[in-house]
């Protein structure tokens, strides 16, 4: 009975954590660039259990020896693997801003291993110097004429080097250039990962960073990499909200649902202490 306690109550705490998830995706629904998590739920190792009982064998001693019999398979509960973005596109949006701008995925190649797509981001530099990447284009320009993220933080250049420009009058082509007037003042560090599930690790204020501090390879050398920037737009987030509010209803109904078998193991316990125990 009280291995029941622990399978209810993994159930719970499961379908507590994903609720947390959903809502917090609830929640960024309308933020730029947001990349709305998933969850991997995932069953500990069942049990075989087996029943002893004693066989009594024909013999001048009576010999009583154990039998072992198998009763079945018990669930042991289940628990969260995983919690990874998902790195589909989200909606451009028009603003008509110059210091807008927005990745627009065109031909990304398929992981073979993962069967997803990869993803194309921005490259900004944070206030320690590390290099991170986010996919919100919702830039500004600072008091020095650096142009920077929502954050504050740097936006890099295709060699990792921070983009000054004279005014926000600047005009960004679909490859990614900068251009003041007719001359070419930067080009934007646009860094691709083939597997960003695995290889980028949410790093707050819809940044992302390498696994071990590492940097993304360039996505304009990168083999079968096609992308464009988009001046004037920025992307929404990839939030589902109908789904997303029908998978918050599910996880409720399945936590009432371990509740009810927590309190149920709960009821037949206290019988067994408080009334067979007293015969």
């Amino acid at each position: 009975m009280l291995r029941g306690f622990y399978t209810a109550a993994s159930g719970m705490l499961t379908q507590q954590r994903r609720t947390e998830l959903l809502t917090n995706n609830m929640s960024n629904a309308n933020t730029t660039g947001y990349k709305a998590d998933q969850m991997s739920v995932r069953s500990f190792p069942e049990m075989l259990i087996s029943n002893i009982e004693g066989k009594t064998v024909p013999a001048e001693n009576k010999l009583n020896l154990p039998e072992l019999s198998q009763v079945g398979g018990l669930s042991t509960g289940v628990y969260v693997q995983e919690a990874n973005p998902l790195f589909t596109q989200g909606t451009l949006e028009e603003t008509e801003l110059n210091t807008d701008i927005s990745l627009a995925d065109e031909s990304l190649p398929i992981n073979e291993e993962t069967g997803l797509r990869g993803s194309v981001f921005f490259t900004v530099q944070d206030g320690d110097g590390g290099i991170r990447y986010t996919r919100n284009g919702s830039f500004t320009l600072d008091g020095q004429g650096y142009l920077t993220s929502p954050a504050g933080h740097y936006v890099l250049n295709e060699n990792n080097n921070r983009i000054q420009l004279d005014s926000d009058q600047f005009t960004v082509t679909e490859n990614g250039v900068i251009l003041e007037g007719n001359v070419q003042t930067a080009r934007l560090g646009i860094g691709y990962s083939d597997d960003p599930s695995s290889q980028l690790i949410k790093d707050g204020e819809g940044l992302y960073k390498a696994v071990n501090d590492g940097k993304l390879p360039s996505a304009y050398t990168y083999e079968g990499v096609g992308f464009s920037t988009k001046q004037g737009f920025l992307e929404g987030s990839n939030v589902d909200q109908s789904r997303t509010m029908t998978e918050m209803m599910s996880a409720y109904r399945s936590f009432e649902a371990s509740q009810k078998v927590l309190q149920a193991y709960d009821k037949s316990l206290d019988k067994a202490v408080n009334e067979v125990g007293r015969l």
